[in-house]
């Protein structure tokens, strides 16, 4: 199957352009190219001068362009799932002109969004599948949400359908709440396992790579660190770095000196910072780049980086080693001091939370008799030792 490029930084950065121009060299390759928007306030459309809708567009250069529309996605994938939660919601007592403003209960657009981009995937139609995301934040929980809902759906669904058989009526009789039916039941096991299926996907470095796209501005820098620290915490492979808009330095106008030093030391700073990484420099254009012929210039930069759609290796990333008393869990992650990292224990998860972000980490079956003995931060890596209870 082909390759999936993930697109990502903070919002005005210009992360769409540097999506589409990757795009346009597919095509360019001869490779069957998608490009497809995951951001809710899309803008594709307003980028190639064109109205697009939630049906693949193809243009005439053999591009297809797509921004995703979760809602239609589960009206028509997951319908059962949505009928079941409107008849759970609707036993409650609410009135029903209010349920299908509630359909889509938080987190559902990250999920159907993710589970067009995984069918499109295994439809084996496209070579290359380009992700535009939404402003870091916004990508950080459509990323990590495949996990985060499995986590939860291992400890709200272990009881099967047999037991639902059971509970069903007696819910609706006893407690006034109608449990999910068998259909329901049959795609929240369907979304489970493709849950699982797009994780090892997203996380596979042989098929799928996050790229950033940042300029050299003081907040932007600060926001793109702490966006490849929180994708290192997920596991998630960043090969490349793409800084953006970077001011010629022969201006020789007085007005834009103070400006070039600027861009020049975050410039230095970013480059110092993301060793081991590809980082491609992109120069300010003088005008806006819309359309396919603005689209074709930037293309026409990025195409002097060369091999441009070589996914970089990983590091080590996250891994277990065997020690003399234990096992140890290395993790990569960059740019964290000692004092923001906090996490607890229980039997079966270690839960690790840096700032607004948790990761509930499984443990192997190996380790369920094993306790944290210690937890040390060295050259921005964790490394987390276990030794038996």
């Amino acid at each position: 199957m082909g390759t999936i490029l993930i697109f990502t930084g903070k919002g005005g950065v210009g992360k769409t352009s540097v999506a589409a121009a990757h795009a346009m060299l597919s095509v360019g390759d001869g490779r069957k190219t998608l490009l497809v928007s995951t951001d809710m306030a899309h803008n594709l459309g307003d980028l190639f001068e064109l109205t697009l809708g939630s049906e693949i567009t193809a243009l005439d250069n053999g591009l297809h362009l797509l921004e995703i529309n979760p809602h239609d996605v589960m009206e028509n994938d997951f319908k059962d799932m949505k009928q079941a939660f409107l008849r759970l919601v609707a036993s409650s007592g609410m009135a029903s002109e209010q349920l299908e403003q509630i359909a889509v209960f938080p987190g559902m657009d990250e999920l159907f969004s993710l589970l067009k981009i995984l069918s499109l995937h295994q439809s084996g139609h496209y070579d290359r599948i380009i992700v535009d995301c939404a402003p870091t934040g916004e990508t950080l929980a459509l990323l990590k949400f495949p996990e985060l809902l499995s986590w939860y759906m291992e400890k709200m669904f272990p009881i099967g359908k047999a037991a639902l058989r059971i509970l069903s009526p007696i819910s609706k009789t006893v407690f006034k709440v109608q449990l999910p039916d068998r259909q329901a039941m049959t795609d929240i096991e369907r979304l489970y396992v493709t849950l699982l299926e797009f994780q090892t996907l997203l996380k596979d470095p042989a098929t799928t790579a996050i790229r950033l796209v940042t300029i050299p501005e003081k907040m932007v820098v600060e926001e793109t660190k702490r966006n490849f620290m929180y994708l290192n915490l997920y596991g998630f492979n960043v090969d490349c770095l793409f800084i953006n808009r970077i001011l010629p330095q022969d201006l020789n106008n007085p007005f834009f000196d103070e400006w070039i030093a600027i861009q020049t030391r975050y410039t230095e700073e970013l480059e110092s910072l993301f060793t081991g990484r590809t980082i491609r420099r992109i120069p300010w254009f003088d005008s806006d780049l819309n359309g396919v012929g603005g689209i074709g210039r930037l293309a026409e930069i990025l195409a002097e980086s060369s091999p441009l759609f070589e996914l970089q290796p990983p590091s080590a990333g996250e891994h277990y080693e065997k020690t003399e008393t234990g096992y140890a869990l290395v993790l990569d992650l960059p740019f964290v001091e000692k004092g923001d990292i906090r996490f607890n224990e229980s039997a079966t998860d270690l839960i690790l939370k840096i700032g607004n972000f948790k990761r509930s980490i499984p443990k192997p079956a190996t380790l369920r008799h094993y306790l944290v003995n210690s937890a040390k931060l060295t050259d921005g890596k964790l490394t987390v030792r276990f030794e038996p209870k």
